[in-house]
């Protein structure tokens, strides 16, 4: 995963973490979760999508693991 100049490898992740979302730029890992556990993360502003609606699913998400 990518921001400001840092990245993740990919490769490098444990099996228990899936990736979720990609860059489509350069490929680069934007979300990931925990196969077992309920932890989830991404790697991009969600709040700030082009649409008021775009990323409405990560906190549903997020309140449902609570």
């Amino acid at each position: 995963m990518e921001d400001h100049g840092f990245a993740v490898d990919t490769e490098s992740l444990p099996d228990e973490l899936e990736i979720t979302h990609l860059n489509l730029n350069d490929d680069t890992g934007e979300g990931i979760r925990h196969r077992r556990f309920p932890a989830f993360s991404v790697q991009y502003h969600p709040e700030a999508s082009g649409g008021p609606h775009d990323s409405h699913y990560l906190f549903t998400r997020f309140r449902e693991m609570l």
